[in-house]
């Protein structure tokens, strides 16, 4: 017992130093191991009350929990903008990192986007977790159902079109179709029945985007004014609903950005399209046709492992999957790792060097030092693969054999989002041999 409060005791001291602000906290075994992910409104507060003399972790939290509690010797955080943005890191880092100890979160459950699309002549306006691509997206929401409630809210204000219907202007049957119900009730202009031009509805569909990224303070303060004259006039069914309606609208901002909270998942990429662009952008002498890409997986330099995955015409192809014990490297050396599972895949093919029997690009996790050590090895080899590149986390910046500068992509371009795909293919193989060592060394 007093081994415990000892330790709780450092654990305490050092959760003085916590920011009291929102985050994300991640408390780890004694090897490192991330055992559970939470978030937090005030990080300070809600760490500490889980190794208080006097918490009672069994009533409030369970068993599991207290089981977690009794192996935590070191706690991680990261600070977050807000409350929202805590939420959707935290569930981010529990997909990618798989707590033992997080039972939610899990599963394959997404945030929804608000979507305006752009396939037709008149926008329509859907609340998705299938984005289509080219649409205008705001979001991911971590609320679906106040999200529903404030669609219902501005369609009333702009009144567009939430149909599934293909409208082009051109149709000149549009014109005997018979609006919908929403019409009548005053939710929709009726593109479906050409009850407005293409160039009105465009004007529509511009203020609505205005007003997502706008403070909304002109909106509100209006149903504000309606509210309280409503309750002047003792009219509390109409300023319930008015009331109802600004909390919905004030809810647009529990939202993260498209850019920053990336649900990779969810984005279908066009394979053909990935492939055309990035064999494009490498300017390669044939087309992208198969992309090997390589992880290493280790915590503080021990059970360190590599993966290979194999992608041929932008889809994983398994049979050609491998993965490596680290063998020849000892401690933290990220480098001489990934040189060492290049060599033991490639030298074979070194040896009687033929280009057709590499890959047309090998891609590396990592930077520029990621980059250059594989640059190095196939120069001691005395080889030149057709291209090597390496991607960057965080600001996914590509850096490429031969190139001084990175390439820096949007988030939406075909070619980034292949070479993702790759990547985080790579690292969650990588993290499944890992995961598979550790639990044999524990046995």
């Amino acid at each position: 017992m007093t081994d415990s409060n000892d330790k709780f005791s450092k654990i305490r001291e050092n959760i003085k130093k916590f920011p009291t602000g929102p985050g994300v906290y991640l408390m780890k075994d004694s090897t490192g191991t991330v055992l559970y992910i939470g978030k937090a409104n005030n990080l300070r507060d809600r760490v500490s009350s889980y190794f208080q003399p006097s918490a009672d972790l069994m009533g409030s939290r369970g068993p599991r929990i207290v089981d977690m509690a009794g192996k935590v010797t070191d706690i991680g955080f990261l600070e977050c903008d807000s409350e929202v943005d805590a939420i959707l890191k935290e569930a981010r880092l529990i997909k990618d990192i798989q707590p033992y100890y997080n039972t939610r979160q899990t599963d394959d459950k997404t945030f929804p986007y608000l979507e305006i699309t752009k396939s037709d002549d008149f926008p329509a306006v859907y609340i998705t977790r299938n984005p289509t691509e080219g649409s205008k997206l705001y979001g991911p929401f971590t609320s679906n159902h106040e999200l529903r409630r404030v669609l219902q809210v501005i369609q009333r204000i702009f009144q567009f079109r939430t149909c599934h219907l293909e409208l082009y202007e051109s149709d000149e049957k549009r014109r005997f179709n018979r609006p919908c119900i929403l019409h009548s009730i005053h939710q929709c202009t009726a593109p479906c029945a050409a009850r407005i031009s293409k160039e009105e509805y465009a004007r529509l569909i511009e203020r609505l985007n205005r007003f997502m990224v706008s403070k909304r303070s002109v909106v509100i303060r209006g149903l504000q004014k309606e509210l309280q004259e409503c309750a002047r006039e003792l009219k509390f069914e109409e300023a319930a609903r008015l009331r109802d309606e600004i909390k919905a609208i004030e809810s647009l901002n529990d939202r993260g950005e498209v850019d920053e909270h990336v649900q990779p998942e969810l984005f279908q990429i066009d394979p053909k399209a990935g492939l055309a662009e990035l064999t494009e952008l490498l300017d390669t002498r044939k087309p992208v046709r198969v992309i090997e890409g390589v992880d290493i997986a280790h915590i503080m330099g021990e059970l360190s492992v590599g993966s290979l995955v194999c992608f041929i015409d932008g889809r994983p192809f398994k049979n050609r999957y491998r993965r490596f014990k680290i063998r020849e490297v000892e401690g933290i050396d990220d480098f001489a790792m990934i040189q060492e599972v290049l060599s033991r895949r490639y030298r074979h093919n070194a040896a009687d060097y033929d280009e057709d029997l590499y890959p047309d690009v090998i891609m590396i996790d990592g930077g520029l030092g990621q980059l250059n050590a594989a640059r190095h090895l196939f120069e001691q080899m005395d080889v030149k693969p057709p291209m090597v590149v390496s991607l960057a986390k965080k600001e996914e910046l590509i850096f490429v054999q031969g190139q001084s500068k990175p390439l820096k992509l949007s988030r939406h371009n075909t070619a980034l989002r292949l070479l993702q795909y790759v990547r985080d293919e790579a690292h969650r193989f990588a993290q499944h041999y890992f995961h598979i060592l550790q639990r044999k060394n524990i046995l």
